[in-house]
């Protein structure tokens, strides 16, 4: 549980503090997606509904669903044989579906289709005779599920320059690269970078894997940090993109802090600081941003300004099994 709040110091009590919200931020078009399927299955089929994996990683949608009726498990096994799965957005190794159809499960596949892309471009890259470079991060249920669409060995995770340095394969070997969606874009191109100096003869995607969304938060980032004494950026602590924009705003040169809700912030982080920037991970519900501006307005006499990066109007088709 949450400490106890706590107030600022008297003398800071209401005094004036500028909020600047990042424009993009929060629910990204593949979220929206990924809820709304869960949603509708539980309408169409009735609760429980099971959910392999967290559908996002954000508590609080976790929460909101398990409340409508979800079930949430991290392997099939768990699930009963007469139950509806729907896999989560971050996409699910190949072996998954093919098991739940075996089992004669109604599965829902509410992977990205952004990372449903990346599914696909790796399986061109094996039919080529190319060996995979994965530029992401050990462990992540993206990085599991995009390995999990190819023969095992044929696909080399690498997370830093440092990695690529260490990559065994001769200069004239056939390779390609791909990416996790919810990487730094900076740190990427460093890496992408190396792997082209080291593999003059590497292939890359068409377009870059990073996902818009991802992209578009971490510029929306730069764009108020630099007048921000203090970045709160709303995300679970196993979200990668919300991680990711942490790190982009302590590169600007400005203090921040990753927080899950308005309780977590602490009121030593405001002292001496006259500006705030705001921002939400991909997984974040607009909710989480008002509640954070109005537990400043407690405590201070907050101005507001949204900082406008971009403007994004993507929307993705959900399954044909939930339409009509």
């Amino acid at each position: 549980m949450n400490a106890p709040l706590q107030n600022p110091p008297a003398d800071q009590m209401r005094q004036p503090l500028t909020v600047l919200i990042a424009a993009p931020r929060g629910f990204c078009a593949g979220v929206d997606r990924a809820i709304e399927i869960v949603e509708r299955a539980i309408d169409r089929y009735g609760a429980p509904v099971y959910v392999r994996h967290e559908i996002v990683h954000n508590r609080f949608v976790v929460d909101a669903l398990k409340a409508k009726g979800a079930i949430f498990v991290e392997e099939l096994d768990e699930v009963p044989d007469d139950a509806p799965v729907v896999f989560s957005a971050h996409g699910v190794p190949k072996a998954v579906p093919l098991e739940a159809t075996r089992r004669g499960l109604e599965w829902l596949d509410a992977t990205c289709p952004l990372v449903s892309k990346v599914h696909r471009q790796a399986e061109r890259q094996i039919e080529s005779g190319r060996h995979i470079v994965f530029i992401g991060h050990v462990g992540h249920p993206e990085v599991i599920g995009t390995m999990g669409q190819v023969p095992d060995g044929s696909i080399t995770l690498v997370e830093t320059v440092e990695d690529v340095a260490d990559l065994p394969f001769p200069q004239d070997m056939a390779l390609a690269f791909l990416t996790q969606t919810t990487l730094s874009v900076d740190d990427t191109a460093k890496v992408v970078a190396a792997l082209k100096e080291r593999y003059p003869h590497i292939v890359g995607p068409k377009a870059e894997d990073i996902c818009y969304a991802t992209s578009n938060r971490q510029a929306a980032v730069k764009q108020i940090a630099p007048d921000s004494d203090l970045v709160l950026v709303i995300g679970a602590p196993n979200s990668s993109n919300s991680l990711r924009l942490v790190e982009v705003a302590k590169r600007c040169g400005t203090d921040a802090h990753l927080i899950q809700r308005a309780t977590d912030i602490r009121p030593e982080w405001l002292d001496g600081v006259g500006t705030v920037g705001l921002t939400a991970g991909a997984s974040a519900p607009e909710t989480l941003v008002r509640e954070v501006v109005d537990r400043l307005a407690e405590w201070r006499e907050v101005e507001e300004h949204t900082l406008v990066s971009a403007e994004e109007k993507m929307v993705f088709k959900l399954p044909r099994q939930l339409v009509g």
